[in-house]
């Protein structure tokens, strides 16, 4: 999944890097979610995410933009003001699913060739049973 920032405005440094990053392994210990890969790229975030088949892709989306969002604003306030006090998060967003005629792999090297300065926050491929 790719989540650009409102306006997209570079607001992502090393601070809020390691904020999202906290964050993200935050709701992977409450909710059935694990992020396999997060990286930034000045003015959005991919993620590669593995979930249990009940959570649609708009559930997981929500629930990724909304928890981020909020604490991203409680913990960073530098961030609010870069954004006018407004949203974090842009209304669109792009998923691409893993399946039959797509694989990790792919997805990974679109995501890497899409960018300027991507960079890799978290990486854990372990899989895992929820």
């Amino acid at each position: 999944m790719v989540f650009p920032a409102k306006y997209r405005r570079v607001v992502f440094d090393d601070s809020v890097d390691l904020c999202l990053k906290d964050i993200c392994l935050d709701i992977e210990n409450r909710y059935q979610i694990k992020f396999l890969e997060i990286g930034t790229d000045k003015n959005h975030v991919h993620f590669l995410v593995q979930s249990v088949p009940t959570y649609s892709v708009t559930k997981i989306v929500t629930m990724i933009k909304r928890l981020t969002a909020r604490e991203i604003f409680n913990r960073c306030p530098q961030v609010k003001q870069k954004l006018w006090g407004g949203e974090f998060w842009t209304d669109g967003y792009f998923a691409g699913t893993v399946g039959k005629h797509g694989n990790e792999d792919t997805i990974g090297n679109y995501v890497k060739n899409q960018g300027e300065e991507y960079q890799k926050l978290h990486e854990n491929r372990q899989m895992t049973l929820f």
